[in-house]
This record gives structure tokens, C-alpha cells and sequence, in this order.
């Protein structure tokens, strides 16, 4: 499917393609691939053995290793489990249900500016839009400056063949760390207020979370902890979206069920999740010597977690090449699994679903614009559209 918009060829999976063996050790990269959906499944629930704490193999100084302090991704252990037991009380039903209307308020502003606009980019125009003002909120920024979340989409851009080890690997990380460098200024000053003037925000009520030694957060851990919440709402949904639109285009019968049928909306979402994963991978670190699939893996060695290749693996999915909105079960892997399975996975959905909602009530005949192909992001990370132009007509 992928390949009608010539996606990163590295992406096999995308295009039916598997390696002879679900895990194998990548020399190019310098990292284990695991490709196998029981493989994945088996790392992601093994944190004993499988760290998240991948930043320790970068050879960086002191000063850059501060900007991991207290993000939630390289947690593991009871701190771990304690923090996200702290942010899991901000998510709530009630919250989830506030949050609800104030998407669908954002959602059907923006659309207001958009008038009678007969093309646009639904990404750039649209979706960013409505998910920097929302996380603003949500976070307690002004919403003027949710330019500056854009900041996180500039880390997707890094080259996708970079090697993780060695002199590539420090410019990896470079890649990956600079551009987010105006991102944190911005949320370190906000903080800095939240200190003198607590609000009803997030950043006010993560002042209080604590260690579970009973520790506050320092200064800097609480800026990589609020980027850390950022990246993983702000940048997936967008994407999400885009990649249903791509979907729903490829797939025009699969389209018409929805037309026919809304309440299929959810699994819809949950289809591309799994079919145009926009997560596509995760990395671990090995805590000892392992053996994975028959495979001797070293101890710290890096793995890389193919989740959009395991939500194509024939052994666990039924006919993996096809779209269907209607697949049940859908045990996919896109928002991971595990102890560090996406928190705010709740609040993604209804982000989601309440936008497309808008978005088709609005434009009912909304159809991708066939004169300007989309942009894909180049990251090895994450695979979907930073560029989507569509026709309202």
C-alpha cells in the first residue's frame, strides 16, 4: 500500500516484505530488529530484562544526559509505576468527558477559518492546529506559543539509516535533541511562573509529584517529563489521523462502511493502529545476557522494537495486507505494551474520534488532492504524513 507514495524503502513491512527470521542483528545500525509480534510482545512485557533506559549507551557529557532526567519513556521500576499512577489521576472520565467538548470547540473553530476553502492541508491547516491549542490547554502554555510544540515534529525528520552506535550515534542523539532546545526555554519559563502562580494546568499539578522516595521533581526533569507528555500526544494523533485519511483513500470500501455505519469509527481508528502503525517502533536495552526467537542477544545491547512490522505478522493477524475497519480482534501493538504502554492512550482516542467527527460533518465529500502528493516524515520512529492537501469537493 506504501508504495503508491513511495514511502522510505527501509519500511518493508508496509509492502508485505519479512525478513527470513522475526529477530536478527542489524550490523549496518548496529542494534537487534525484532520483527515477530510474539517477539515484541515477549520485550515489551520483560522490563527486568528489557530497560527502556536506551539513552545510557549514548557516549554524551553530563550536561546533555540532564535532558533524560524524569522523562517517563526512560523510567522504569517502581518510580516508574509510581508516576504513572500520578498522571493517571489526571485523566479521569470526567477529564476525559471536559476534554471532549473542548476538542470539538477547537475543532469546529478552526474549521470556521477555513470557511469555504476548497483545499487545504489537513495536517498544517487543521490538525496540528487543533492539537497544539488543545495540549496548550491541557498543558496550562499560552496557546500563542504552541508554535513551539512544532518543535517535536522537527526530531521525526532525522535520517532513518543514521547508525545508533559510534560517531552516528552522537549525531543521532544531536539530531534528535537540538531542535527540541527553544521547546524547553519556553516550557522552563512557564514552569518558572507556574512556581510563583499555580493554575488549574497540568504543569501546576505536576509541582507536586513526587519520587517515590518522597523527592520532588527537580526544575529540569519536570521540563523533559512535560516534553515527554507533548510528544506522545501531541505528535500521534496528528498522524493518526493523516494516516486514516491515506487509508480510507486506498481503501474506498472500506470507506463506504463508514459512511454507511459511524459507529464504526472507533475500530476504524484502531485498524490503522495496527495497519499504518504511526508508532512504528520502540527501543530497549538489554539488562543481561538474553535469548530471544533462539537468538544470543548480549547484555546492553540495543533492541529495536518493530511495532508496525508485528502488527503485519501473518502468525497473529488474519489476512495482515488488508484494511478492514470491521477486524476483530485487533490486538495490535501501536500504542505498545507492557509497563510502558501509552498512558494517555484514552485521551488519544477521544482526540481522534472528535475530530474526524467535525472534520466530516463539516466536509462530507473530503477527498485527498490528487494534484499534490503527501510529505512523510523521515524518522525511523514514526511512520505517517507531516503534509496531507485534500479537496472539500
Amino acid at each position: 500500500m506504501a508504495d503508491l507514495w513511495g514511502l522510505a524503502e527501509h519500511r518493508t513491512w508496509l509492502r508485505g516484505q519479512r525478513p527470513a527470521e522475526p529477530v536478527w542483528y542489524d550490523e549496518k545500525l548496529g542494534l537487534w530488529q525484532v520483527w515477530g509480534y510474539r517477539e515484541v510482545c515477549e520485550v515489551l512485557n520483560d522490563p527486568a530484562r528489557y530497560s527502556t533506559d536506551s539513552a545510557r549507551l549514548f557516549e554524551v557529557d553530563e550536561e546533555s544526559r540532564k535532558y533524560f532526567a524524569g522523562d517517563i519513556a526512560q523510567m522504569d521500576g517502581p518510580d516508574h509505576i509510581h508516576m504513572r499512577r500520578q498522571v493517571g489521576k489526571l485523566l479521569t472520565p470526567k477529564h476525559l468527558g471536559d476534554l471532549e467538548e473542548r476538542v470539538r470547540e477547537t475543532a469546529v473553530e478552526l474549521l470556521d477559518r477555513l470557511g469555504d476553502r476548497d483545499r487545504f492541508d489537513l495536517i498544517h491547516d487543521f490538525i496540528d492546529e487543533v492539537s497544539g491549542i488543545l495540549f496548550s490547554k491541557i498543558i496550562g502554555t499560552p496557546v500563542e506559543g504552541r508554535k513551539h510544540l512544532l518543535r517535536v515534529n522537527a526530531t521525526m525528520d532525522v535520517d532513518a539509516h543514521m547508525s545508533t552506535s559510534g560517531q552516528e550515534g552522537e549525531e543521532y542523539f544531536s539530531s534528535m535533541l537540538n531542535p527540541l532546545q527553544p521547546l524547553r526555554d519556553f516550557l522552563s519559563e512557564v514552569i518558572e511562573e507556574r512556581m510563583r502562580e499555580p493554575q488549574e494546568d497540568l504543569l501546576s499539578l505536576m509541582l507536586d509529584f513526587r519520587y517515590l522516595d518522597g523527592r520532588k521533581m527537580p526544575h529540569h526533569e519536570l521540563v523533559n517529563f512535560a516534553i515527554a507528555v507533548l510528544g506522545a500526544g501531541h505528535v500521534t494523533s496528528p498522524i493518526l489521523i493523516g494516516n486514516t485519511m491515506l487509508c480510507l483513500d486506498a481503501f474506498p470500501e472500506q470507506a463506504a462502511k463508514i459512511k454507511a455505519d459511524p459507529s464504526l469509527i472507533p475500530s476504524m481508528f484502531e485498524e490503522t493502529m495496527r495497519f499504518f502503525s504511526p508508532a512504528s517502533t520502540s527501543y530497549r536495552v538489554t539488562e543481561a545476557d538474553v535469548v530471544l526467537a533462539g537468538k544470543q542477544i548480549p547484555k546492553d545491547s540495543l533492541v529495536c522494537v518493530q511495532l508496525g512490522a508485528a502488527n503485519r505478522d501473518p502468525l497473529q493477524f488474519p489476512d495482515p495486507e488488508t484494511y478492514d475497519v470491521t477486524r476483530s480482534p485487533n490486538q495490535h501493538v501501536g500504542y505498545g505494551r507492557g509497563p510502558h504502554y501509552c498512558i494517555g492512550v484514552q485521551l488519544a482516542r477521544v482526540e481522534v474520534r472528535t475530530v474526524f467527527n467535525a472534520l466530516m460533518d463539516r466536509y462530507p465529500n473530503l477527498r485527498l488532492d490528487p494534484d499534490l502528493p503527501p510529505v512523510f516524515y523521515g524518522s525511523p520512529e514514526f511512520t505517517g504524513v507531516r503534509s496531507l492537501p485534500v479537496r472539500t469537493s
